[in-house]
């Protein structure tokens, strides 16, 4: 099977009553089963391994599309028509590091003209504009370096929440919170409950790439592995540290891996519920080695592009809630596709992103609150600034144009709001100067 760019771009605009007759049974019968649950445990592992297979040679060209327009039926029932965007900054301290990921164009030896390593005092400054500038949350990463001073990741925090107080600070791979176990000679809990305690407020899934160590062999044998990853993702939780978890689809990974890693997090959601959001990460090939090397395909297509967004939403579902659309790596067009397909958050505004671009992407370093807007708003949706956790969400849209608009259905509070009257006397009675805010009560702790 083979769907043309043409068809696959114009999914958004079939119903699952016209499309569902040209479905085969067992597919349609597994979308149907999750539709009427809510759940992506419903499915048996069978099922899970046809959907994600559901664009392979000899099947119909109706089951893909399907998976698309099941997917956003399901994000519309399980969250309704609302997009999130964060404002925050990205960080990445240095470039300097030894791990050698294949896949990775962003990192340079010590002695590289262009290496750099951000002073204490940089990382403060840069999260104070950043505050200045709206920004609600720094995300800080970077490479590994030989010779780190034991604490240097410890003081990172102690440096940005001297600066900013209320910063969020969503900071560390796994592959770092290793290393700085490995540096200071901590225990693992006992490590992270110290960052915990010095300002660390959330954790990035990165480092994820194919949770499968023959894969991660290839991509970077130096790497965490998967048992390490775990390790650190489940103990951060424990300890009262959410994260995210993440996918890099589109190298030389297979759709049986998507599924057994959208399924390892779901067991581990099962046990911590520490998880906020799955976010797949399109592989940038131009500039890597592994693509050079003759390792991995010419990224992802864009059948793979909807694919793993729509499939996580299904096998998600019930789940992790929130399913995040890389913009970074993906263009305009691709992103609100992506979105349709049953994503609902479109990350972070990022002000300075470093690793994307120098693989090759060409989607840029920022988007600003206000195209965020514009890009949701053109789909029909309902644009949201949020909260790292999820747990404050801003609504952002003008009275007019709200008033102005097609009927757009939005669930806000306990209820949906679903036809321009009742958006407008709801509107006009929250919004001031153009612009509403929907508070939600902090969520509540996790074990």
């Amino acid at each position: 099977m083979s769907l043309s760019v043409s068809k696959l771009e114009s999914f958004p605009a079939l119903t699952w009553d016209e499309i569902a007759p040209q479905v085969s049974m067992p597919i349609r019968s597994a979308l149907e089963r999750v539709l009427e649950t809510q759940d992506g445990a419903c499915l048996t592992e069978a099922e899970r391994y046809a959907l994600a297979n559901c664009d392979g040679p000899n099947r119909d060209d109706a089951d893909l599309l399907a998976l698309l327009v099941a997917a956003d039926m399901l994000r519309r029932d399980l969250v309704g028509n609302i997009v999130t965007y964060v404002v925050n900054r990205n960080i990445n301290f240095t470039n300097i590091c030894f791990v050698g990921c294949k896949f990775c164009a962003f990192s340079r030896g010590p002695r590289q003209a262009d290496s750099y390593f951000h002073s204490l005092e940089d990382m403060a400054r840069k999260s104070k504009e950043a505050w200045e500038l709206g920004a609600t949350e720094v995300c800080i990463q970077g490479g590994l370096p030989h010779g780190l001073p034991p604490f240097y990741y410890r003081d990172i925090l102690r440096a940005v929440k001297n600066a900013v107080p209320d910063m969020h600070i969503h900071a560390f791979s796994p592959m770092e919170i290793v290393y700085g176990v490995e540096l200071t000679g901590m225990t693992l809990r006992d490590y992270l409950m110290m960052l915990r305690d010095n300002g660390l407020d959330t954790l990035p899934g990165t480092a994820a790439e194919v949770l499968d160590d023959e894969v991660r062999h290839v991509l970077s044998r130096n790497k965490v592995s998967v048992a390490q990853w775990q390790e650190v993702i489940r103990t951060a939780h424990q300890c009262g540290i959410p994260s995210t978890s993440t996918l890099m689809y589109g190298h030389m990974e297979t759709p049986g891996h998507w599924v057994r890693q959208l399924s390892l997090f779901r067991q581990i959601q099962t046990e911590t519920g520490g998880f906020t959001e799955f976010v797949p990460l399109g592989f940038v090939h131009q500039n890597t080695l592994l693509f050079q090397q003759g390792l991995a395909r010419t990224g992802p297509t864009l059948a793979e592009h909807l694919k793993i967004h729509a499939l996580a939403r299904i096998l998600l579902a019930g789940s992790i809630p929130n399913i995040q659309v890389s913009w970074v790596k993906l263009n305009r067009k691709l992103s609100q596709l992506c979105l349709q397909a049953g994503a609902n958050d479109y990350g972070g505004t990022l002000m300075e992103e470093n690793i994307s671009r120098e693989a090759g992407a060409d989607a840029g370093q920022y988007t600003s609150p206000e195209d965020f807007q514009s890009l949701i708003l053109e789909i029909g949706r309902i644009p949201a600034e949020r909260n790292t956790k999820y747990s404050r969400i801003k609504i952002k849209l003008p009275v007019e144009e709200e008033r102005a608009s097609a009927p757009v259905e939005a669930h806000v509070g306990a209820g949906a709001l679903t036809c321009p009257a009742e958006r407008s006397s709801a509107i006009a009675a929250v919004y001031d100067n153009s612009v509403s805010a929907l508070e939600h009560p902090e969520a509540p702790d996790f074990a």
